[in-house]
């Protein structure tokens, strides 16, 4: 078959299969447009899932009719203003959008600048061109798409349900709305409900956005990242540890003001977050990053979604140094919502009336005898209603009145140990919160984090045994420790092999005090085999450092004295991530006094 050009609208739709995915495709492009002419408000209409209508309104400053002619041909662009592809400042490039939309739809263009009399309307259908007609309309630019992939069928049958798709646009609008908090954005539609976040100025700007989009309650369990390294600025809002997610899904990157999906920055969480984060959770992160534009390739991507960094390890060591200082400076802190699940979690039981004894004998609260004592709902569960008859009982005569609390001296965030219960939990008292403490999972992670610091400065300091310990174990296992030793000594854990099925301790790490060693030893054995590389040992280290921490904290089941517990709260007050143990768990729940009340029904 010989060789020949292919017609022009071809060529377009070609180039539509490219850029217009699917409907949000869309509304990224126009809405990227209309950003980057200055628009202050952006309105997004939506129908049939953007597949029968999309419609985008804006404040920009508009086109002239030579501009709007120019703007749906391919390849022509306002935004390389010397036609170098390595400084890209602004959010779009390619100069195919709208050529490719209006080969794919019936499209229309409206736009009027502040110093032009009236606007101009032009149309595209399907490719074809009309000249421009006078318009009566406000400052700014509005776009209308309507059939979406009239005329490529094979295109239209393989997008997704209209609420689908009506999703996958408000997913994209609320990236757009967090990478440009001053810009007002509206979004509705006949096939949603209206979500307005108004333009927000000032310091605070993009917390309330953030806030607006994501909920409220990421602005409260989050940290704010401020770092620069390498040429890098990094921004934005990290989530507590405790503040953790069943998928991905909440995690945003932008980069230059544009939202991506980035392997770096995703590797970057996940090391940032490796010793706090539970298995099988998420961080909640929102990440802004300002990099030199000749130092990346966003031209990776027909949709500019993807990008290439010329320094990747520059960019993962300051993202992972951002996230790293913020959580070290929220110290303790724990998620709010961790309380917020512990009062969900109680339920008030079903209350039942103890039979009364009568002239008649004992008679069953069933019975119809005491219809009238029913059972009242209301806000804390289920309470028994006051019987009109007990009003005439007085109040008791005599009341004891129990001297009052002497009043605490110093005020501390964790307050003050009051109890220990079941021999693993603490009970402490602040202002006005009461707090349960994990003992041992407190404990865990303060003695882990005792372990990175000595690591930071040398090897960990270790205490010699009287009687070197023998543990007898499989021949591999043996094996396994023998070789891992020389990085094991950094931990300050001194053994050798004693016999063909043994290994000696001889010294232990000073900071687990009298610990298991023979469950030490094992557990570390066990690692050893699962890891199946002595070579990736050293890249395990703070995987080691975790389970001594394990064994060497005070366990469940050990009962503490007052001062005991009063001092382990002390020192998670000055350790930073105490608020969660190494597994991701949170180590403390903190109930604020509204919070019992409500439990109890007691609500204003």
């Amino acid at each position: 078959m010989p060789i020949r050009q292919l017609p022009e609208d071809l060529i377009n739709r070609i180039a539509a299969g490219e850029v217009v995915e699917r409907p949000a495709s869309v509304v990224k492009e126009l809405v990227e447009n209309a950003i980057d002419a200055g628009a202050s408000r952006v309105h997004i209409t939506t129908g049939g899932g953007g597949q029968s209508l999309i419609r985008i309104e804006d404040d920009g400053v508009g086109m002239d009719e030579a501009d709007l002619m120019l703007s749906v041909e391919r390849h022509a662009t306002s935004k390389l203003a010397d036609d170098g592809l390595d400084d890209i400042r602004t959010l779009g490039f390619r100069g195919e959008a709208l050529a490719s939309i209006g080969a794919v739809a019936e499209l229309g263009i409206a736009s009027r600048r502040a110093e032009d009399a009236s606007g101009l309307r032009l149309t595209v259908k399907h490719g074809v061109k009309s000249r421009p007609v006078p318009l009566a309309m406000n400052r700014g630019t509005i776009v209308e798409v309507r059939e979406l992939f009239g005329n490529v069928p094979a295109r239209r049958k393989f997008l997704k349900t209209e609420r689908s798709e009506a999703g996958a646009i408000t997913d994209m609008v609320k990236r757009l709305a967090m990478a440009n908090p001053e810009v007002q954005f509206v979004l509705d539609g006949a096939d949603r409900t209206t979500s307005n976040w108004p333009g927000r100025e000032g310091d605070g700007a993009l917390r309330a956005r953030l806030g607006d989009v994501m909920g409220g309650d990421f602005g409260d369990n989050a940290v704010p990242l401020a770092t620069m390294r390498h040429g890098m600025v990094v921004t934005g809002l990290a989530g507590l540890p405790t503040y953790t997610r069943a998928n991905s899904l909440s995690q945003y990157f932008f980069v230059n003001g544009r939202a991506v999906r980035d392997k770096v920055l995703v590797g970057a969480i996940r090391a940032a977050y490796a010793d706090f984060v539970f298995r099988d959770r998420f961080p909640v992160v929102a990440i802004f990053l300002a990099v030199d534009p000749a130092d990346v390739d966003v031209n990776v991507h027909p949709t500019k979604a993807e990008l290439r960094f010329r320094d990747p390890g520059a960019v993962r060591g300051a993202v992972i140094r951002a996230i790293t200082e913020a959580l070290d400076a929220a110290g303790h802190r724990a998620a709010s919502t961790v309380a917020e699940d512990v009062v969900e979690a109680f339920r008030v039981p079903e209350y039942e009336a103890a039979p009364v004894r009568t002239t008649a004998g004992w008679v069953p609260p069933s019975s119809g005898a005491y219809a009238g004592l029913g059972r009242q709902r209301h806000a804390g569960g289920i309470a028994p209603a006051a019987p009109a008859r007990f009003a005439e009982f007085a109040e008791p005569s005599a009341r004891y009145d129990a001297p009052p609390p002497a009043a605490e001296p110093v005020e501390y965030p964790l307050g003050t140990a009051r109890a220990q219960m079941f021999d693993n939990f603490i009970v402490a008292q602040n202002g006005d919160s009461l707090l349960l403490v994990d003992q041992h999972a407190a404990h865990e992670r303060l003695v882990y984090e005792r372990f990175k610091a000595q690591m930071a400065s040398g090897p960990v300091a270790s205490q010699m045994q009287l009687i070197p310990v023998v543990i007898e174990l499989s021949e591999d296992d043996c094996s396994r420790l023998e070789e891992a030793a020389p990085t094991l000594e950094r931990l300050g854990l001194y053994l050798e092999r004693f016999g063909p099925r043994a290994v000696a301790v001889r010294e232990t790490p000073a900071l687990l005090g009298q610990a298991d060693i023979d469950g030490l030893v094992r557990d570390l054995a066990d690692g050893l085999a699962e890891w199946d590389s002595s070579a990736a040992l050293a890249d395990r280290l703070e995987a080691i450092i975790g389970r001594m921490a394990c064994h060497g904290s005070v366990r469940s089941g050990r009962r503490l004295r007052v001062e005991e517990m009063n001092a382990l709260l002390r020192e998670m007050e000055t350790t930073p991530h105490s608020g969660q143990c190494i597994h991701g768990r949170p180590t403390y729940v903190e109930l604020k006094k509204a919070d019992i009340e409500r439990l109890f029904g007691r609500t204003r």
